[in-house]
């Protein structure tokens, strides 16, 4: 940690140097917006408070996430933090990398910092394999703390989470409604749990709308990256699968990409399912079918959570799920044995299907 420097701080916080400095002298004089403001700045540029103003980051919240590069991250984080801005509080975005500062490490320093609560976005609570004392520690110690898209049991906390298993319902009923039997799943690893929970929602999708019991050569599991999608789709298409579902939209970019390779056409040859709906998917080649999180639901449910917990209100230690929307636009289409048999008045371009969020809580006891 550094000393702020006076000039880099009044830059970030669009005030003089001279207000920062009786900011951080604790100088009276100052209004409270822009105290938090400049405080803002320091934390935000990684300087370390003084001494006698540690004690004042009661408006501090970490969030922690597990990298950008999916957009569906920063789209979570984006909410996330304009809940707490909008209830000035002041969020610590933590970013893990390849190679980077561990979770632990950034509990660590958020801690060291005195935050008031901290939301983890996919962190390790959602790796099955991953120990789960650090949590335990943390509510052990009173801190706040909400956890999205991946339940633990053991946890006690609220949990927030896409309902997984009900979105694949979704991509794979579309799917059979469009002739497509041979359906296959790229999807992450399973020791994940939203990826043990979408190929669970897949293996009685399948069973339950195509009459398919056995699966296992339809399900590939790899990374959640471009890349990784490519390689799903190598394995599915080579085992004759029309139409594959993803576990993310980048995954499903990946899909259409070694479609292509083999000179498949999207939808004509097969069909692309996303998941996710993250920016831009409107204006891909083809516009992308892909699933919608409630993004700013989930966001909004996590930030009142952490609130009602540092403000000593009554919580419940659940798991609140929200149902996904389906959105249909030009990845998907008959299956190539079917087309023919596929009224032309089927899914049109763009329609998004819109059942009510499902905030259903699971297991857990009450605050």
């Amino acid at each position: 940690m550094r000393a702020p420097r006076l000039a880099d701080v009044a830059l970030q916080a669009g005030v003089s140097e001279a207000t920062v400095s009786r900011v951080l002298n604790d100088k009276p004089g100052v209004a409270e917006s822009t105290r938090v403001a400049v405080l803002a700045a320091v934390d935000m540029l990684g300087y370390d408070r003084p001494a006698k103003l540690r004690r004042a980051s009661v408006g501090l919240v970490g969030l922690v996430v597990p990298e950008l590069e999916n957009p569906v991250f920063p789209a979570l984080a984006q909410a996330i933090e304009s809940g707490l801005a909008a209830r000035l509080y002041t969020p610590i975005l933590c970013t893990q990398t390849a190679g980077g500062i561990a979770e632990d490490d950034y509990v660590q320093m958020m801690l060291e910092r005195g935050v008031s609560g901290i939301i983890f976005v996919s962190g390790l609570h959602a790796d099955a394999t991953a120990d789960m004392s650090r949590y335990h520690a943390l509510t052990a110690r009173g801190l706040p703390m909400v956890l999205v898209n991946g339940y633990q049991e053991t946890v006690d906390a609220p949990f927030v989470s896409n309902d997984d298993v009900g979105a694949m319902a979704l991509a794979v009923a579309h799917l059979v409604g469009l002739g497509h039997h041979r359906i296959g799943l790229a999807v992450g690893q399973e020791r994940f749990v939203p990826a043990h929970r979408k190929i669970t929602g897949f293996r009685q999708a399948m069973a339950d709308l195509a009459g398919v019991d056995d699966v296992a050569d339809l399900i590939a599991s790899t990374l959640y990256t471009v890349d990784g999608g490519a390689q799903a789709a190598s394995q599915l298409l080579a085992a004759g699968c029309t139409a594959i579902t993803c576990g993310s939209d980048i995954m499903a970019l990946g899909a259409i990409a070694e479609a292509r390779r083999r000179g498949l056409r999207v939808p004509d040859d097969v069909s692309v399912v996303g998941y996710d709906d993250s920016l831009l998917m409107a204006y891909t080649d083809p516009p992308l079918t892909t699933v919608r999180q409630d993004t700013p639901g989930m966001a909004e449910s996590a930030v009142a959570l952490l609130l009602a917990q540092i403000e000593g209100l009554p919580t419940p230690r659940a798991e609140l799920v929200f149902r996904p929307d389906f959105v249909v636009r030009k990845s998907t289409g008959p299956a190539p044995l079917a087309a023919g048999k596929v009224a032309a008045t089927g899914p049109s371009a763009d329609r998004l299907t819109a059942p009510v969020p499902d905030r259903r809580r699971r297991g857990g006891r009450s605050a």
